[in-house]
């Protein structure tokens, strides 16, 4: 009798292992035979079931997650097709307006990824923007010829007259081209096929002009403070800026205050940045395109309210604190506007480079033409404190309690010029007084 019982129970256990082989064979990949006894008063095809239920969970979890990836895969392959397509679009753009470098192209935003190239050219204009640009340039030059006359006539400096004269009439030779430019383009002359060859001899013309006379306004230092002078960004370039010659420290708090004179339009530019090693928007200002001016800290932003591209000059500050990054901005030494939360508990680091005229995608380069200065900028002067309201009107007002920066004060030996930017005598506190 347990002969017969044993035997019934070991005949139960095979006929189980075979149904589970039979369920395994469902499953892709290596497969796991479980064997189980089952007691002879319970029914096999309900234990069987029961002990398939948790493979059943597997098989679906499996398939579940195979058409997520095929999903994905699918995501993936449209999202190339777009880029392809918007990577086709940009070199099309770039072709037509002239070949301007990928690396230059950011749409919608004011910052390039580190590495790009760094292209030397100037910003690409039509014909009638360019004319535009350099009558401004032409007027710019006559007015510093004015001071120079200004200048020989009190020193009676026949050196001085002589080379006035050279350059005055380089100047009627420009606003000749110019002039026949004009014409050119009324009348629709075949000769604008070489406008980017004459335009790239006039402004290498002009280039040349700036510094001969910056080379001839040199002979007015020994007759002026070292702090009494200001530097002029004629053209929307990428190649004239000014590099201060020593690096800031850290800081937990900032002044920044300066001169400005610029009717740039869309926007006057950078009037400064300041790059640290893997951080090229550590401090920076700068008016970009049809944005408001704003302030950068640690590649953080704040909107700024100053309305200052009218041809005037305008005195700015800007304050800053690392505790919750609460800052103010004044504008000819009225407050205008103030805010928290700018790059709040973060320093300013040390050891970068400070830039007047560029922003710098990269350290020390990566500069872009549309976000180049334009203008007069003048008594640049960083603290590493807040400045308090008083402060900051006389240094709007060139009261001579006016302080100077504790950390980068306005000096002539303080800078290297760099592309044709220019020095001379500043102006506006002269204008006040």
């Amino acid at each position: 009798m347990w002969a017969t019982r044993s035997g019934f129970s070991w005949r139960l256990l095979l006929f189980s292992c075979v149904f589970l082989e039979s369920l395994s064979q469902d499953f892709v990949g290596q497969t796991q035979f479980i064997c189980t006894s089952v007691p002879k008063d319970v029914d096999i095809c309900a234990a069987t079931l029961q002990n398939s239920v948790p493979g059943e969970d597997l098989k679906t979890t499996v398939m579940q997650l195979r058409e997520t990836v095929l999903q994905q895969k699918e995501t993936i392959i449209n999202q190339k097709e777009t880029i392809r397509e918007l990577t086709s679009k940009l070199a099309r753009c770039e072709s037509q307006s002239g070949g301007v470098d990928a690396g230059d192209a950011r749409p919608g935003g004011r910052r390039k990824e580190p590495g790009t190239k760094n292209t030397m050219g100037d910003v690409s204009r039509g014909p009638a923007e360019t004319l535009t640009q350099l009558s401004k340039t032409l007027q710019s030059l006559k007015q510093r010829l004015e001071n120079l006359e200004q200048f020989s006539r009190s020193n009676n400096s026949m050196q001085t007259n002589s080379l006035k004269d050279l350059l005055q009439s380089k100047i009627d030779d420009l606003e000749k081209q110019v002039l026949s430019r004009v014409n050119s383009i009324e009348e629709g002359k075949p000769g604008l096929r070489n406008e980017t060859e004459q335009r790239g001899k006039v402004e290498s013309t002009l280039t040349s002009l700036h510094q001969r006379i910056t080379d001839l306004e040199k002979g007015q230092r020994e007759n002026r403070p070292l702090d009494k002078f200001q530097l002029t960004f004629p053209l929307r370039t990428n190649y004239m800026y000014a590099k201060v010659k020593k690096s800031l420290p850290e800081m937990y708090a900032l002044t920044v205050c300066m001169w400005l004179k610029s009717n740039a339009s869309p926007g006057v530019g950078t009037p400064f940045s300041y790059a640290v090693p893997g951080q090229a928007n550590e401090l920076v200002l700068i008016e970009w395109g049809n944005n408001p001016m704003e302030i950068l800290i640690n590649d953080k932003v704040a909107k700024l309210p100053f309305l200052i591209n009218d041809g005037k000059w305008h005195h700015i500050c800007v304050t800053w604190t690392t505790r919750d990054g609460v800052w103010e901005a004044y504008q000819d030494g009225v407050k205008r506007g103030s805010g928290e939360n700018l790059a709040p508990y973060h320093p300013i680091k040390p050891q970068g480079l400070l830039i007047l005229g560029q922003e710098q995608d990269t350290y020390g380069g990566g500069f872009d033409a549309t976000q180049a200065f334009v203008g007069d900028l003048a008594n640049f002067h960083i603290w590493d404190r807040k400045l308090s309201v008083g402060e900051i009107y006389n240094l709007a007002t060139c009261s001579s309690k006016a302080q100077v920066g504790n950390v980068f004060a306005w000096m002539e030996t303080s800078l290297d010029i760099y592309g044709g930017a220019s020095k001379w005598t500043f102006e506006a506190c002269r204008q006040l007084n």
